[in-house]
């Protein structure tokens, strides 16, 4: 029994995927393509540049063309841009290391000073805390002393009234 049912559900979730799937456009597709493509260029642009330049020089080398000599200078001169590409790419990942160093050097600092003003208004605030604390404590013995005072005195009233 239970078998069945999970071969009729696994049968319904395949037949749901395929519907999903049918009902999908070539837009959907493209529009997919196109933002993982974005999105790797985003998170690999020396990647993307490197490759580029690879697949150039690639292509450049076998394409027939004119002659043997020209494919040469081509090939030197692919070449000698994938080194200044390389180069920049170092740079710019250079930089970037150090700009990132930098940042999360502030970063830090930021979260340092944000820590100490917390730390310093908890202070503040429990001192504060201590003094009314402080302050409803005397005010309490104060009116305990003189309600006691005032009993004391009215018993002391009564009685003697009593006695007369």
């Amino acid at each position: 029994m239970a078998d069945k049912q999970k071969r009729e559900e696994l049968k319904n979730r395949i037949e749901a995927g395929q519907q999903r799937h049918a009902n999908r456009t070539v837009g959907d597709y493209a529009r997919e393509a196109r933002d993982t493509a974005t999105a790797f260029v985003k998170d690999h642009p020396v990647a993307t540049v490197v490759g580029g330049v690879a697949i150039g020089v690639i292509v450049a080398s076998m394409v027939p063309g004119p002659g043997r000599r020209m494919r040469k200078q081509a090939t030197r001169r692919g070449s000698a841009l994938a080194a200044m590409a390389a180069e920049i790419g170092l740079a710019y990942g250079a930089s970037l290391i150090d700009s990132l160093g930098t940042a999360a050097r502030a970063s830090g600092d930021r979260l340092e000073d944000l820590g100490d003003a917390i730390g310093d208004s908890a202070h503040d605030l429990r001192r504060q805390a201590s003094l009314q604390g402080s302050a409803a404590s005397e005010g309490a013995r104060r009116l305990t002393r003189e309600v006691s005072k005032k009993t004391g005195r009215k018993v002391r009233d009564l009685r003697a009234r009593m006695a007369h």
